[in-house]
C-alpha cells in the first residue's frame, strides 16, 4: 500500500527518531555512571578504603548527571500547526528516565506520525498500483452508468452516473480500462468502446482497470487557523500561499481537484468543496489532475450532466 504523507509528517518523524537517539544516549550515559563490577556499594566493605585519599579512593565524587532538556522547545508552533504538549504526549511518547524503547511507526517505508498511517481519507484517496478486476452489470433500463473517453490510444472513465452499477462497482473518474470481458481495448476510440458496452451481456460485464494513472494525491495539514494554503476557482487550483502546507508539499496551480479525501468533487460548487474541506479533520488529501488532461477528458460532456448526476459518493475502503 502506498500512502501520501506530508512534509510535516516527515519532519515530525525526524523528531521522533531524534527522541529515540536521545533515549539511547541517555541509557549509555546512565550505564557509564554506574560503579564498575566488584566495586563495594557501601563504605567499609572489603577492600574499601576508610580514609579519603587512600589507595583506590576516588579523589572527586562522580559528576551529577546533567538535567535533561526538552527535545521540543518550539514544537507547539511548528509550521503553524497547533501541536500542543497534550497532542505531543499522545502522538510522540516522551522519553522517561528509564523508558522502554520507543517505536517509530512506519508503513512501506513511508512515515506519517502527524497524519496517521490509518487515516481514512488518505486510504480513500490512495491511487493503487497494478491492475484490478471489476465485475458489474446493467440496470433495469440496460444502463451501466458509465461514459468513457479515448486519450493517447487508451480508454479512460470520463463520467460515472450516481447510483448506477458502475458507481456501485467502484469505477472512478480517470480509471483506465484495459479490457472489457477479456477484449483488449488499447487503440479503441470512444464510439467503438461505447458500442461494445451496449452489446455486452447485461448480467455480467468484467473490466480490467488501472487505477487513475493521470492523477496523483497530495496530503496537506491544516494550520492552527484551519487553512492549508491554496486558492481555487471552479475546482481549479489558481494560487499557492507562501509558507503553507500546500507550498511545502508541492501542490501546483493549473491542476484540477478531482477528489478530497477520496470523495469525487467534480461538478460541485466551490462552496460545496469548501464545506467538505472545512468539516474534514486536520489532514486533507487532495487528488489532482493536470488541467490540460482534464479538459481533454471532459470534452463533449455537458456541465449540467456533470453537476446533476456525477457520482459524489464516499468510497468504501
Amino acid at each position: 500500500m502506498s500512502l501520501y504523507p506530508s512534509l510535516e509528517d516527515m519532519k515530525v518523524d525526524q523528531m521522533q527518531k531524534a527522541q529515540v537517539q536521545h533515549h539511547h544516549a541517555a541509557q549509555a550515559a546512565i550505564a557509564a555512571s554506574q560503579p564498575a563490577p566488584g566495586y563495594p556499594a557501601q563504605p567499609g566493605g572489603p577492600g574499601y578504603p576508610t580514609q579519603p585519599g587512600g589507595p583506590g579512593y576516588p579523589t572527586q565524587p562522580p559528576a551529577a548527571a546533567a538535567p535533561q532538556s526538552s527535545l521540543y522547545p518550539s514544537l507547539e508552533e511548528y509550521m503553524g500547526l497547533n501541536l500542543t504538549p497534550e497532542f505531543v504526549a499522545q502522538t510522540m511518547p516522551v522519553v522517561a528516565r528509564n523508558p522502554q524503547p520507543v517505536a517509530v511507526r512506519q508503513t512501506s517505508g513511508m512515515v506519517a506520525p502527524v497524519s496517521g498511517n490509518d487515516n481514512l481519507g488518505m486510504r480513500r484517496a490512495e491511487v493503487k498500483q497494478g491492475v484490478r478486476e471489476i465485475v458489474t452489470c446493467k440496470d433495469g433500463d440496460g444502463r451501466i452508468g458509465l461514459r468513457v473517453r479515448a486519450v493517447s490510444k487508451g480508454v479512460f472513465v470520463q463520467f460515472v452516473h450516481k447510483n448506477t452499477p458502475a458507481a456501485l462497482a467502484g469505477l472512478r473518474f480517470g480509471d483506465q480500462i484495459l479490457q472489457i470481458n477479456g477484449e483488449n481495448v488499447a487503440g479503441w476510440d470512444t464510439d467503438k468502446t461505447m458500442k461494445y458496452l451496449k452489446k455486452c451481456n447485461p448480467e455480467r460485464i468484467v473490466f480490467a482497470v488501472r487505477d487513475r494513472p493521470f492523477e496523483r494525491s497530495i496530503t496537506l495539514q491544516k494550520d492552527s487557523a484551519g487553512y492549508v494554503g491554496f486558492v481555487y476557482k471552479n475546482g481549479e487550483i489558481t494560487k499557492i500561499a507562501k509558507d503553507t502546507s500546500a507550498a511545502r508539499n508541492g501542490l501546483l496551480i493549473d491542476h484540477i481537484m478531482v477528489e478530497v479525501n477520496g470523495q469525487n468533487v467534480i461538478g460541485l460548487k466551490d462552496s460545496e468543496i469548501s464545506e467538505i474541506i472545512s468539516v474534514a479533520g486536520r489532514t486533507i488529501t487532495l487528488t489532482i489532475i493536470p488541467k490540460f488532461i482534464y479538459n481533454h477528458m471532459m470534452k463533449s460532456i455537458g456541465d449540467s450532466l456533470v453537476k446533476k448526476n456525477m457520482d459524489h459518493s464516499i468510497p468504501d475502503v
